[in-house]
């Protein structure tokens, strides 16, 4: 392939990326400020804080909240896909970083 068609190539792809992620970004905002949250959650809490509330367990008032939220994914495999793709990265890699997975 000729290298001019490569650039052209790289260019469109790098203009339409940012323009794909604000739209799905767009699409959900609820599930975007709970991801959010969620990763900030991750991001600022120490690892022996995650590992005493994960001890301790969840309390009622985040059980109802996090059945909701369960509920919603259930029926929007889209914003599931979505909501999964934003946590799953910086939740997963805070429990390596604490040993929280073997």
């Amino acid at each position: 392939m000729p290298k001019p068609f490569l650039v052209s190539l790289a260019v469109l792809i790098l203009s339409c990326t940012p323009l794909a992620l604000g739209q799905a970004q767009q699409q959900y905002p609820i599930a975007d400020k709970l991801a959010d949250k969620i990763i900030a959650k991750y991001q600022t809490s120490s690892c022996e804080q995650l590992k005493a509330q994960k001890a301790q367990g969840p309390n009622e008032q985040h059980e109802e909240m996090q059945e909701r939220v369960m509920d919603l994914l259930k029926k929007d495999p889209a914003m599931r896909k979505h909501f999964l793709n934003r946590i799953a990265g910086p939740i997963v890699n805070k429990m390596f970083e604490c040993g929280m997975i073997h």
